[in-house]
């Protein structure tokens, strides 16, 4: 059967009736193997699938979005690809639980970079599908939601965002707005930030991994 996006998977060592499920996302640039490099890390129980985004830069490189330059060499994103990629991801959510045992209440986003930005416009426009979020080295882009997501039922989301002090690629400040945005939704969240630049820490593993564990 051929799914909306290609995946690597590691099937849980635990098995039960339903199974959980990672879902990782990776940046710009990246593909499907770099984010599942730590997948026989991550807990026992879970499906851990890391999907390739669709759109190929060529040399083994994706992406879920264009980033464009204008002439002053600033980066704008381009917002319709975007919304295009949540849905796409959201359609590829449906057929896993569809092909694999996966508990359709215990879905979880791990993404990075632009993984992590459409890992939480995914959650906000669909939380019905997912439960909860690990958004690392990203930020909240409001224009890639669902126009009508403030009417969504938030109560069951819980979201762990990571930045580093140091991050040149998306700067901590945008990262900042993250908390404030998400209480004011009433949605559960933890931020954190370390003194690290764009990437992901041994302590960010070991925090996400105990957040994961406690909740």
């Amino acid at each position: 059967m051929n799914l909306s996006l290609e995946y690597l998977i590691r099937e849980p060592k635990i098995k039960s009736e339903k199974n959980p499920l990672l879902l990782l996302l990776h940046g710009y640039g990246s593909n499907e193997a770099d984010l599942f490099s730590f997948a026989s890390e991550l807990p026992e129980e879970y499906y851990v699938i890391s999907a390739r985004a669709p759109y190929d830069l060529q040399y083994g490189s994706y992406a879920w979005y264009a980033i464009n330059f204008d002439a002053n060499e600033n980066k704008f994103s381009d917002h319709e690809q975007a919304k295009k990629s949540r849905d796409l991801i959201a359609t590829f959510i449906e057929e896993l639980v569809t092909i694999y045992p996966i508990d359709p209440n215990k879905i979880t986003l791990l993404g990075f970079s632009q993984g992590a930005i459409l890992s939480q416009a995914i959650a906000l426009s669909h939380p019905d599908k997912v439960q909860k979020v690990i958004a690392l080295s990203g930020y909240i882009s409001e224009p890639i939601f669902e126009e009508n997501y403030k009417n969504n039922d938030f109560s069951n989301l819980k979201i762990f965002a990571a930045h580093g002090t140091v991050d040149q690629v998306i700067p901590v400040e945008w990262a900042r707005k993250t908390k404030s945005f998400l209480t004011t939704l009433g949605i559960e969240s933890v931020y954190n930030e370390y003194p690290i630049g764009h990437g992901v820490s041994p302590q960010v593993f070991n925090d996400f991994s105990n957040w994961l564990k406690q909740n």
